[in-house]
């Protein structure tokens, strides 16, 4: 692995307007061209967190995915956030992950907020998605699926002698009333997976009336933070060093005493 340059982008999405978000998040982007090896936006970053999917909805071949694949191709790296997706007759909460070539990979949320019946109006993704990006093994997810560690489970395979992933990140949409967990769990979610993790939050408050308190943040495997940022628009970068990595998973070889599992869908 090469050394990763991660940027977290939490920005104050503006509801249910694509259109200016596109604007608003392409202003906080384009400046890193040339600075990072991945862009992170927040969790629905056209629309905001909204159970009304029908009138906020993207499609993969809309202009939502036309943006992002051109803005990628612009700064020249990934650049990786979710949105909701009208799929035939359902909608999902799907994380893009865009390269700079375009060709694209999914991962639609697997927990979905049932205190906010996001259940009843999304459906439910069944597949963990694992990309790379400089010899790193990446493993995104969204929001509520941090609280969940038996899908996030970093195993080790023995015969192709590598982690699940070396990396974790989380795009969010998480409420200031729930901030201490979200600061607990990212943290948490880095040192029992021998990983990076990567939180990265919105600000402001929606049309539902939510208030956000950022709190994004990079932690190492540790859970110390590299980076923690505050409650206004920010933009920061943090460069993940690999070796430090590797030998902390040698010192601390604590994936050698995992329980064995299984995970049903």
């Amino acid at each position: 692995m090469k050394t990763l340059r991660v940027s977290l982008v939490q920005g104050a999405t503006r509801w249910h307007d694509p259109a200016a978000n596109r604007e608003y998040y392409g202003a906080l982007v384009r400046p890193l061209k040339g600075q990072s090896d991945l862009v992170v936006l927040p969790e629905t970053f056209l629309s905001g967190f909204t159970n009304e999917t029908l009138g906020n909805a993207e499609t993969m071949d809309g202009s939502g995915i036309r943006w992002l694949r051109e803005l990628a191709a612009d700064v020249g790296c990934t650049v990786t956030g979710s949105m909701v997706v009208r799929e035939g007759d359902r909608c999902v909460n799907r994380l893009v992950w865009m390269p700079p070539h375009g060709t694209h990979a999914i991962y639609d949320k697997r927990h979905l907020f049932r205190m906010a019946k996001e259940h009843e109006r999304y459906g439910g993704g069944d597949t963990r998605l694992i990309v790379e990006i400089n010899g790193w093994r990446i493993c995104p997810q969204v929001c509520y699926d941090l609280r969940f560690p038996v899908w996030l489970r970093n195993r080790y395979d023995r015969e192709a002698q590598r982690f699940d992933y070396d990396f974790v990140f989380f795009v969010a949409n998480w409420p200031s009333a729930r901030r201490h967990a979200w600061r607990t769990l990212l943290r948490a979610r880095a040192i029992e997976n021998l990983a990076y993790c990567v939180g990265v939050n919105r600000v402001g408050v929606d049309g539902n009336g939510l208030d956000y308190a950022g709190d994004s943040g990079a932690f190492d495997f540790l859970g110390q933070p590299l980076v923690e940022l505050g409650a206004q628009e920010q933009v920061v970068t943090v460069t993940l060093d690999p070796a430090a990595l590797e030998a902390h998973r040698e010192r601390f070889p604590a994936w050698m005493d995992a329980d064995e599992f299984e995970i049903r869908i």
